[in-house]
Formats: structure tokens, sequence, C-alpha cells
């Protein structure tokens, strides 16, 4: 299964195709980075040849990966307007040409990527780049930090996808502790 991860930004738009081959026999299944990058936009041009851009490269690489699902970064409350705007419309433009293209569209909150990568959502950057570098056995840190940030989205989405299955296909259950626990009384 491939996953294109997205950080999105107008100006860097980071992103990560993750590959996750599963195990057989006494291998585990391992998670495989297959391409981390930056799609980069110059500030000065106008903002529609900027997200033109964009829409450009994300399709270039949608149609060179072939993802099964695209995960994307969902925008979060930031103090610079603009900004947001910028990574809002970005945001949108990603998960537009995926649907389009066919692929599952996702998104996840910062805290919920940084709890499934670093294990706790108050994980800084550098620890996320540690750790990304880490799960896919890179041979350093992974640069520039919005690739690995892209690279943590997909990451991400592989540890959830087998849980949100089992929660979508009715397989999932709740195992609650049974010692102890004093049955109500019965009606009489």
């Amino acid at each position: 299964m491939f996953v294109l991860g997205i950080d999105p930004g107008l100006s860097r738009c980071g992103y990560g195709v993750v590959e996750q081959i599963p195990g057989s026999g006494s291998q585990r299944t391992r998670n495989e980075a297959v391409a981390l990058g930056v799609i980069r936009t110059d500030p000065a041009e106008p903002q529609a040849v900027r997200l033109a851009t964009q829409m450009r490269e994300l399709r270039a690489l949608i149609e060179e990966f072939g993802p099964s699902v695209v995960a994307v970064e969902r925008v979060f409350f930031q103090v610079n307007v603009r900004t947001a705007i910028g990574v809002a419309q970005v945001a949108g433009l990603t998960m537009a040409i995926a649907s389009a293209a066919g692929a599952e569209v996702v998104e996840y909150t910062p805290t919920q990527i940084k709890q499934a990568v670093a294990g706790w959502g108050g994980a800084d950057k550098d620890q996320m780049q540690r750790m990304v570098g880490e799960l896919l056995a890179l041979p350093g840190t992974p640069e520039p930090a919005d690739a690995a940030d892209a690279a943590a989205v997909a990451l991400c989405h592989l540890s959830q996808a087998p849980w949100n299955r089992a929660a979508t296909h009715g397989r999932a259950r709740v195992l609650l502790p049974t010692a102890g626990v004093v049955p109500p009384p019965a009606v009489p």
C-alpha cells in the first residue's frame, strides 16, 4: 500500500510517499520511504500562479506513485491569517486532486500525528524528525522538516489504518475487565 502524506503549505508543501510492505513468516510489516520532498513556490508570484504550480506538482506525484491513500495534515489555528489561508487552500486542492484520482483522502490533526509517530502529542519538530528517520530506517534525519512532517502524516495513517478498517467493518471490540464488577440487581 502506498500512502502519500502531505504537510500543506503555499510556499513549501511537504510530501512523503511511504510504502507499507507486508511481512511474511517471522518478518514484520515494515514501512519504507519511497519519495520525500518539498514543492516550493515563489512568494513573489501571484497566488493563482502559486496554486497552479502546487496543483501541477501534486497531480504529477499522484500519477507517478498511484497512492491508494492521501493523508493530509488538518489545518489548525494559526496566528498568521494569511499563512492559514494559503495552507487551507493547498490542503483543499490536495484533497480534491486526490479524490478525483480515486484515492481515499484522510485528515489527521497535528496532535494525532505526533501521538502516532513519537508516542505523545507534545513532541517537538526535532523529536518528530528523529522518529520518522527511525521508523523508516533512514540513514539520517530526514530533511527538510516539511518533508519529514509529510512522512509523519503518512506514518500516522499507516498506524491508524488497521483500527479504522476494523471499526468500519464492525470488527472492533472493546474488552472491559470483568473481575470485581458487581452485576446490576435483578428486577423483581
